[in-house]
């Protein structure tokens, strides 16, 4: 049991890595493993203050860029911690403030009584107490703000001192005659080191056993070999089958499988095999470092050969995500695996050399070969990419004479033009190396190769993440997919909003990478927590005034209050319209009314509700609207009478949806009432749509309002010899035998004058609907004419008399 604990507590404190990855499950046992009460406000000061102090004393000792970076990280932990507590003491502070001001000051001449007295005494004892704290929290927050600027400075300096600092150069004879006379004692410094080692090793296993780190190394192996080769099969035969997902992102989900497979097996594999040594104290204190330069170096290396294999793909092209031919993908993938080994040596040469204590000059002379070593990889890689370059130079233009000559070319040769950036950066910063390592800044050099490659990695990190994320948001939000169907029929969205909504979501993603490979980049320029915080501070929200500061995450909040209200308000209209409203005595124009106004009040809640979760006071919005009233007046006023015509014919209906309506020469039926326009649907079935101003201002006939009978007028003359009486029961009878003619009111027929030699006959028919008063009438206008030309009636028209004078008189 005691190996076991002391195995988990080396794990804790030798992998950090790993505890990353049970960050959550030690973050759910914390409530129950915290039994200790909170500190008080005067010991977490107190915490901090201790802390500064030895920050600051630290740091005058300091002299590795790495330490200075700790401190300065520390440092602004510290202001952090103040600030925190400085902004949960002020509501404390202000409360008691509230309650002062509710006790009032005493009179003067009056005694106070003695409970008021006493409670008074104590609320302003509380308040000094918590307003001390207050500001010396202040007074930390800004003590630990400029102690943190202080140590960037002197990082700052430290760096350029180094980068500036001169010694032999790696190619000068002095230099490895003086290694050459130093080599002995150094090499006589590992010797002790490594039997401390083999002696710490032997004392650890004899006192626990071999069990432990037998377990270890088996399990580091089957993480190592069998494990992470069936992962990557499981990848590629999952990728290959029908379940995998459509379109792209079956190749950079692919990449970013095996990617994550590829770094995380090796670097835990060697994190649970120092863990094991740890449990049974198999490592030497000295070794310590190089026990943890090794975990680092493995992840390092790892992830290198990984990123390489993912993006380059040798023997599957088609599964390729650079523009590469096969000759390039496989030189390149050398170089990578070349770089991954180079870093893993370096780093733990490195170790090696802290932890031995070597001489001056043989750490000169080691940093000399690895700088020269990066310098010969950059330098192949960059031959390489030149002869890619000239390669696709060559077959576009061969491709070009060939259509010169009408010849076909299959495929277009695509050149990549990151291969011509890549070159030319690479060219610049080798020059820049070599120049420096001849010189002696051997620092710089280092530092410069190192950047480059690192730089690289990044690059072509952020390229796949970018890929991975622009593919999985465009699925995961696609009408195709299970989840895209999901939303689809839950919300009701159309396709289009959704392919919306993953363009965004990928930009947003994209964004983050974008930052997150910027912070990468500029890690090792700088204080990487100062960058984080001061993008972090733009979450305290920018001021605009006094009593406005806009935050992105009320601002984030108001725009989810925004959709869920929309939605909402969508789900209100549509169970008025098609569960509610159905069931009443309504008719259609009525509910349309309701569903109308219902969706806009909620439009307009929802909107003020989005506005108060953004922080924004209503009394603010109303002195921002009545600022804005002068110009919407002006401006907007045609929108605004349109508007209001709208609510106007939803409250008082004058016309509704399904009326037949008449608006000087244009008539037809009334389909849809918005509150800024009125859509009617004419004869020819096109839409009119009318502003809602032109419904209220002007004359308009309804024809189906109060009244949805239609009423049908014959009028014609026939001459005085006709039998009238027999013709106004033949018209009678033509009007009974249509379907559509009703029976109540009853049909007439009417003499409407003798006059000018001739009878005018008017005569009147009633139908149930006026849509139906045309199609029936000129059913009546055949039946009259048959009547008529069957009692050889002729029709009457007037005399039309012309009187004209003979020229010749």
């Amino acid at each position: 049991m005691a190996g076991l604990s002391s195995f988990l507590r080396s794990i804790r404190a030798r992998g950090p890595w790993l505890v990353l990855l049970l960050c959550s499950v030690f973050l759910l046992s914390a409530p129950v493993l915290a039994q200790d009460e909170d500190p008080t406000p005067k010991q977490q000061l107190a915490d901090i203050d201790a802390k500064l102090k030895e920050v600051d004393r630290k740091r005058g000792d300091a002299a590795a860029i790495e330490t200075l970076a700790m401190l300065s990280e520390n440092a602004s932990q510290a202001r952090r911690d103040a600030e925190a507590l400085e902004k949960a003491l002020q509501p404390q502070l202000d409360r008691l403030n509230e309650q002062l001001a509710q006790l009032g000051t005493p009179a003067e001449g009056t005694t106070e009584p003695p409970e008021l007295a006493a409670q008074r005494r104590t609320i302003n004892k509380q308040r000094d107490g918590l307003a001390a704290s207050v500001a010396q929290a202040k007074t930390s927050a800004v003590r630990a703000q400029q102690l943190a600027a202080d140590i960037d400075q002197q990082r700052t300096a430290q760096r350029a001192e180094d980068m500036g600092k001169k010694v032999a150069s790696p190619l000068s004879p002095a230099l490895w005659s003086k290694v050459a006379e130093r080599l002995p004692i150094d090499i006589a410094r590992v010797a002790p080191l490594a039997e401390q080692g083999r002696d710490t090793f032997v004392a650890g296993v004899r006192a626990n056993g071999w069990g432990t780190p037998l377990l270890g190394l088996v399990a580091a192996l089957v993480m190592m070999f069998p494990l992470r080769l069936w992962l990557r099969r499981l990848g590629r035969r999952f990728a290959e089958s029908e379940r995998a997902p459509d379109g792209r992102l079956r190749r950079s989900g692919l990449a970013m499988w095996l990617l994550l497979v590829g770094t995380l097996l090796p670097g835990y594999a060697v994190v649970v095999f120092i863990a094991s040594l740890n449990a049974v104290d198999a490592i030497a204190p000295r070794l310590q470092n190089v026990a943890d330069g090794v975990q680092q170096a493995t992840f390092a290396a790892a992830f290198i050969a990984a990123l390489s294999a993912c993006l380059l793909v040798p023997n599957r092209p088609s599964w390729r995500l650079l523009n590469l031919d096969d000759t390039a993908a496989l030189k390149l993938r050398k170089y990578a695996w070349g770089a991954a080994a180079l870093a893993w040596l370096s780093t733990v040469l490195v170790a090696l050399d802290q932890a031995t204590r070597t001489s001056d000059v043989t750490t000169v002379a080691l940093d000399g070969v690895i700088a020269l070593t990066y310098l010969g990889l950059i330098m192949a890689m960059l031959v390489t990419l030149a002869r890619l370059h000239r390669r696709q130079t060559a077959e576009a233009e061969a491709k070009l004479e060939a259509q010169a000559d009408g010849l076909t070319a299959s495929t277009p040769v695509r050149r990549s033009s990151w291969l011509v950036l890549a070159r030319v950066a690479g060219n610049i910063a080798v020059v820049a190396a070599i120049i420096a390592t001849l010189l002696g800044y051997v620092n710089f050099a280092k530092f410069v190769n190192q950047q480059l490659i690192g730089g690289s990695i990044v690059v072509m990190a952020a390229m796949l993440l970018f890929k991975f994320v622009d593919d999985f948001s465009t699925w995961l939000l696609n009408a195709d997919s299970k989840v895209g169907q999901t939303i689809l029929l839950s919300t009701g969205l159309s396709v289009s909003r959704l392919e919306q909504a993953g363009v965004l979501l990928s930009a947003m993603l994209r964004t983050l990478v974008v930052l997150v490979a910027l912070l990468a980049l500029a890690a090792p320029f700088g204080n990487v927590g100062t960058i984080v915080e001061r993008i972090a501070s733009l979450a305290n929200g920018i001021e605009i005034n006094k009593d406005l500061t806009l935050q992105p995450g009320r601002i984030v909040t108001g725009v989810l209050v925004l959709l869920v209200g929309m939605g909402l308000t969508q789900l209100l209209q549509r169970w008025l319209t098609d569960t509610y409203l159905p069931k009443t005595e309504l008719d259609l124009g009525a509910r349309n009314s309701i569903s109308t106004i219902a969706g806009y009040v909620g439009i307009i809640l929802v909107g003020l509700w989005a506005l108060t979760a953004m922080g924004l006071n209503l009394k603010n919005l109303a002195l921002l609207v009545s600022a804005l009233s002068v110009g919407i007046g002006f401006g907007l006023q045609a929108i605004i009478q349109n508007f209001v015509s709208g609510l106007i014919l939803l409250a008082e209906r004058p016309v509704k949806i399904g009326d037949w309506v008449k608006l000087g020469d244009q008539e037809g039926d009334i389909r849809r009432i918005n509150v800024r326009s009125t859509e009617i649907q004419v004869g020819d079935k096109s839409t009119l749509i009318v502003p809602n101003s032109e419904l209220i201002t002007k004359t308009i006939r309804n024809m189906t309002m109060g009244n949805n009978q239609g009423r049908i007028q014959i009028q014609f003359a026939v001459p005085p010899s006709t039998d009238v009486g027999n013709l106004r029961q033949a018209l009678l009878d033509a009007y009974t035998a249509h379907t559509n003619v009703l029976k109540q009111p009853e049909p007439t027929v009417y003499i409407d004058s003798i006059a000018g030699g001739q009878i005018t006959i008017n005569s009147f028919a009633y139908v149930a609907s006026p849509r139906q008063v045309y199609g029936t009438r000129s059913d009546l206008y055949f039946s009259l004419l048959q009547i008529l030309a069957e009692r050889n009636i002729p029709l009457s028209t007037p005399t039309d008399i012309h009187i004209t004078r003979d020229p010749q008189e």
